[in-house]
């Protein structure tokens, strides 16, 4: 009798032992990498990952300086690469910036495709609005290259070159 109570102690030993694997199962995912924005605010989580080159770090959780060329990686929206669409970036030129260089022309290019500059003669806030060809925007992402043709280069006011005060910068249905 003592033999068939350790066998039957053993089995159930062994069964609940075998239950409990059963119920851990490990149930691997493949995660779906982050999607770029369309239209990126310079406080948006994705922004580091986005902002190419030219960009300085996030200043007032809501804006930041960039160089004299800037860059930035942004997805089309639907259909862009039959319609096009409207690039806008949005921005303000200090009045410290604007005494010192009298006058700047902001340029960007999409993929390559130049579009036509803007000059700025005065301090306040802008938006640059293009429209960008379906041409540029045949894929999933699009490089966005601006260019300041003044600016104030590193070492006249501090480390760092500084342009212009972004806020956001991203694409629009046409």
């Amino acid at each position: 009798m003592t033999i068939c109570r350790a066998a039957l102690a053993a089995t159930l030993f062994i069964c609940l032992a075998g239950c409990k694997n059963k119920d851990r199962v490990t149930v691997q995912t493949e995660e779906e990498a982050p999607r770029l924005a369309t239209m990126l605010a310079m406080n948006d989580p994705r922004a580091p990952t986005q902002l190419v080159s030219g960009w300085s770090g996030l200043e007032g959780n809501a804006w930041r300086w960039t160089a004299g060329h800037f860059a930035v990686m942004l997805r089309p929206p639907l259909g862009a690469g039959q319609n096009g669409a409207v690039l806008q970036f949005k921005f303000n030129l200090p009045e410290a910036i604007i005494k010192k260089v009298k006058t700047t022309s902001l340029s960007a290019t999409v993929n390559g495709a130049a579009l036509p500059p803007e000059t700025y003669t005065q301090a306040g806030d802008y938006t640059y609005t293009r429209d960008v060809p379906a041409s540029a925007l045949p894929g999933d992402s699009a490089k966005v290259e601006f260019a300041l043709d003044k600016f104030l280069p590193a070492g006249s006011v501090e480390t760092r070159e500084l342009g212009v005060i972004a806020t956001s910068v991203g694409f629009e249905h046409k």
